[in-house]
């Protein structure tokens, strides 16, 4: 196998027997990337000098760290000192953050080098990736399709082999979705597992960081670096941190697995049902124990979450007004004028959307119709998650209710367009860690898996994860992209 198409780990062993070096890893990387992404579309901004120059520093004096000399990329929501971070919105086109996100600074704290930023839907709001205010990503099994969203640059770099792993975030399914339809692993751990802090808000509630790998065994190494607890982060929750690889092994007999009838109803398409049955038995091959549950109240969860989540956009997108932050109207003679037309240059329809939507959820007289009515449904999907778990240990599902769709496809369908996210939203809401590996094809295209666990349960759920992904050969299946 050629560098570029190595996982993490099989990276790390290379340099750790010394059969190549971080400038041969580098330079593999980056001609990869110059020779796809002008199909993929993936990355917003290269940092390649700056790369190659720390992986020659690697070299002369390599440094300590379980990430040691190994490239690595960031969805463009990230700040990330002296380099570019757009959200993929013209508002922060030419914005360069004076300081790292934790999470960066963890990364680098371990030896890892910042390859560039990836491509999402502006201000992470979006499914598809065809909302970035520059260009839409492209999904390397097929380039007519999305790669998903809003992380969808991430997913489809890691899936074409430009970069061994990415960090995403995730409101409602947005690492998890792209990870299906791209055929990665997308992993979102327990709110509060993980820092947020210097990643640009989009639903503070909601938001979570994780991680997009080759397999699951790089998912675990990555959260072991990235988890814990952070003083700058106020949601950030202080608990011990394993080592998430320790806890990997294919012994799952009497791993109860439950699997809710709700996911696998009219709206999944029946190739998604049968790939994921097919999966439920293979579990059962293995010994673990699967039944039927139910989460009666997940039908709710989508539109609940779009109240709550523009609710709070449009209070995250108060300070871009063209002073604090972001791009300015030059031409408004007043105050006034000058957030009003700064904003309407800045901000896409998608964002103007949300923030319309949620700021009408919040206002005097729609607050108990809408806001707190949705916050009542929230706790009412915590209830049921809470009800299953108390007599399982994880949950399998789809992870999406069709395979990727094709770019354009949903434009002009705004409530099918939100429909994606049918079956990751419920977990964000009731902040419950989710993986989605790949478990088979339909039609050619990836199928993804979803594994739900308990709160701050990431080792069984890496577990059940690993499990699978051993018995099987899904995750090694790569897009051709008519380029070795």
């Amino acid at each position: 196998m050629e560098l570029h198409e190595l996982t993490l780990q099989q990276l790390i062993k290379e340099l750790e027997e010394k059969k190549t070096n971080a400038q041969e890893i580098m330079t593999a990387i980056l001609n990869r990337i110059n020779a796809v992404d002008q199909k993929v579309k993936a990355f917003l901004t290269l940092n390649q000098e700056a790369a190659i120059e720390k992986a020659r520093e690697f070299d002369r004096q390599p440094w300590q760290g379980k990430i040691a000399g190994i490239p690595f990329a960031l969805k463009d929501n990230y700040c990330t000192k002296g380099v570019r971070t757009t959200c993929a919105s013209k508002m922060l086109e030419n914005f360069i953050p004076p300081y790292d996100a934790t999470l960066v600074k963890k990364l680098y704290a371990e030896g890892g080098i910042l390859t560039g930023k990836l491509n999402l839907d502006e201000f992470a709001m979006g499914s598809s990736t065809e909302l970035s205010a520059f260009f839409p990503s492209h999904n390397p099994w097929d380039l007519e399709r999305v790669p998903g969203g809003s992380s969808g640059g991430s997913a489809a770099a890691v899936a074409a082999d430009e970069i061994p792993f990415s960090l995403a975030s995730d409101t409602g399914g947005s690492i998890r979705q792209p990870a299906a339809y791209c055929g990665v692993v997308g992993l979102k751990p327990t709110y509060g597992r993980v820092s947020r802090w210097g990643i640009v808000a989009y639903a503070s509630s909601l938001d979570q960081a994780g991680v997009i790998t080759k397999d699951v065994s790089d998912a675990a190494l990555v959260l072991s670096i990235i988890a814990g607890y952070d003083p700058l982060e106020s949601t950030s929750v202080q608990m011990e941190v394993p080592d998430y690889t320790a806890f990997l092994n294919t012994d799952i007999k009497g791993l109860k697995i439950g699997y809710p009838k709700e996911y696998f109803q009219q709206g999944v398409d029946g190739k998604i049902t049968e790939t994921l049955k097919k999966a439920l038995l293979k579990y059962e091959e293995m010994g673990a124990h699967i039944e039927e549950v139910s989460l009666p109240h997940s039908e709710y969860a989508l539109p609940a979450y779009y109240i709550i989540g523009p609710a709070e956009a449009s209070s995250n997108m108060g300070k871009f007004d063209g002073v604090r932050y972001g791009l300015r109207d030059f031409s408004a003679d007043n105050v006034a004028d000058l957030f009003s037309l700064s904003r309407q240059a800045g901000f896409g329809p998608e964002v103007k959307r949300r923030i319309m939507l949620g700021t009408y959820a919040l206002s005097s007289g729609y607050y108990d119709a809408y806001y707190l009515k949705a916050l009542k449904v929230r706790r009412l999907i915590n209830d049921d998650f809470a009800k299953v778990f108390s007599s399982f240990d994880v949950i399998v599902a789809p992870t999406t209710p069709t395979t990727a769709f094709k770019i354009g496809e949903n434009t002009d369908d705004i409530l099918t367009a939100y429909m994606n996210d049918i079956l990751t939203v419920p977990i964000n809401m009731a902040g419950l860690p989710g993986i989605s590996i790949p478990c088979g094809l339909a039609d050619g295209l990836p199928v993804g898996m979803q594994i739900i666990g308990k709160p701050f349960a990431e080792t069984t759920l890496l577990k059940a994860a690993y499990a699978f992904e051993q018995a099987t050969d899904y995750h090694q299946l790569k897009p051709s992209l008519g380029v070795r």
